[in-house]
């Protein structure tokens, strides 16, 4: 019974902003800041006027790029690695392991300073590969599919060697479609990492051209933009997001369900 209850009201916590977006979004110009109630006049103005606003087209194009680029190269290289992790013996594999999760202690404003001067002086300021490239590295991605492979029965990698299966052959067409749920589970993080994105974004890219949604979005107070236009673009900010999620979920339900199953 407190169990529900506890968590009826966590829900309403984090709706309740979501829900002050949207109200905020349909609501006129001269709607207060914080909803107490439904607007009396509804207006989807807010909805048109952010969708037909070029910059924000280009915001928005310029994170789905970020993210869906960063998704791909990430899922693949991160697969490639925890594949070798997993089921290769070489000279220092632990340590180079170990190595990699120690860089998750490291925050990212410690590695910023050197990171931005690194790409200034390859010139990748203001430019896509600059943007995406440094972001590539993710050692938590590595470990999470070296931990799923691991639990792969060793009888599927047997079989494939005695068939006279390559090592791509094996990772293409066995390792990947069995880490499908896993690698659902990595996208939708990776996306929301990359889509929700601000410091990196806001650092490398200096023109309006290059910015991303969230640094788009946190330039129009200081241009005094209205505060239902501003909620307008955060709401529409979000589908994306709801997209992703309604796609992949399916994969993340059998990566829950099938938890703790091995053979």
């Amino acid at each position: 019974m407190w169990l529900t209850l506890l968590l009826v009201l966590a829900s309403v916590f984090t709706i309740v902003p979501f829900v002050a977006v949207l109200v905020l979004a349909v609501s006129p110009e001269s709607a207060p800041t914080i909803p107490r109630q439904l607007p009396d006049d509804v207006t989807l103005d807010n909805l048109t006027a952010v969708l037909s606003a070029s910059s924000f087209l280009r915001w928005t194009l310029n994170s789905v790029l970020y993210s869906v680029v960063s998704v791909v190269i990430i899922l693949l290289t991160a697969a490639m690695a925890g594949y070798a992790f997993a089921r290769k013996r070489f000279p220092g594999s632990t340590a180079l392991m170990w190595s990699f999760l120690a860089t998750l202690m490291v925050p990212i404003q410690a590695t910023l300073i050197p990171m931005f001067v690194l790409v200034s002086r390859l010139d990748g300021v203001n430019t896509f590969w600059g943007l995406i490239v440094p972001t590539l590295a993710n050692s938590q991605a590595v470990f999470l599919m070296r931990q799923f492979i691991r639990e792969l029965p060793d009888e599927l990698f047997d079989a494939a060697k005695i068939d006279g299966a390559g090592e791509w052959t094996v990772f293409w067409r066995l390792v990947l479609p069995l880490t499908k749920p896993v690698l659902a589970t990595l996208g939708i993080f990776v996306f929301l990492w990359h889509w929700n994105d601000f410091l990196w974004p806001l650092v490398i890219a200096q023109t309006d051209e290059m910015r991303t949604l969230t640094v788009g979005l946190s330039t129009l107070n200081a241009e005094s933009v209205a505060r239902a236009r501003i909620m307008a673009s955060a709401a529409i900010s979000v589908v994306p997001c709801l997209i992703i999620f309604g796609v992949l979920q399916r994969y993340l339900v059998n990566s829950v369900a099938t938890t703790g199953l091995k053979g």
